[in-house]
């Protein structure tokens, strides 16, 4: 089996600070941010379409479903969203993004899922690959990566498709200053 990353990371606008989701929100408050974003089309979020926040919410009830059906143990209602290994890419979604990098050991597994690729494409799109709408634990998404590979590596420019790294959903608040996950 491939050895996986040992660090879960983090990318967040300098601004907001990290480990802010649109979806702890209100629904009017997100979709109010959301437009704002939209306005100022300087983020990669200013190009999401009418819709995301309705999409986003739904695939986040999914992924958390299928979770818990896995014996996972989520203690927020909606994830923060991380990836398994750096994605460089990523930090250019922001005008000034930033990048934490958190040791893996420090999550409570049964906190943490994983999809293969972001949220939207993994639990979205059609296209026949086996790790299409499917949610991981720790240990079946090492499985996973010894099958077919880190996307960081093999689509680091998105040329072979939206898969581009692994998104780790994080069911816990995290204690940045003490760098520990509250339980």
């Amino acid at each position: 089996m491939i050895l996986i990353p040992n660090y879960l990371y983090h990318y967040y606008e300098a601004e907001v600070g990290p480990f802010k989701t649109l979806s702890d929100l209100l629904e009017e408050q997100a979709e109010k941010e959301l437009e704002n974003l939209r306005k100022s089309g300087q983020t990669f979020a200013s190009k999401r379409p009418k819709d995301y926040m309705l999409i986003r919410r739904e695939l986040e009830r999914m992924v958390r479903t299928q979770f818990i059906e896995k014996g996972g143990k989520p203690l927020r209602s909606t994830p923060i969203s991380m990836t398994l290994g750096p994605c460089q890419w990523i930090k250019q979604w922001y005008k000034d993004g930033q990048e934490l990098k958190i040791p893996i050991e420090v999550f409570d597994h049964n906190t943490i899922s994983f999809t293969y690729g972001d949220i939207f494409p993994a639990m979205r799109y059609n296209d026949h690959k086996p790790y299409r709408k499917k949610v991981y634990t720790l240990e079946e998404i090492k499985e996973v990566v010894s099958i077919y590979g880190m996307p960081q590596e093999w689509n680091k420019n998105g040329e072979n498709g939206p898969d581009r790294y692994i998104e780790v959903q994080v069911w816990c608040d995290v204690d940045i200053d003490n760098m520990s996950v509250f339980k």
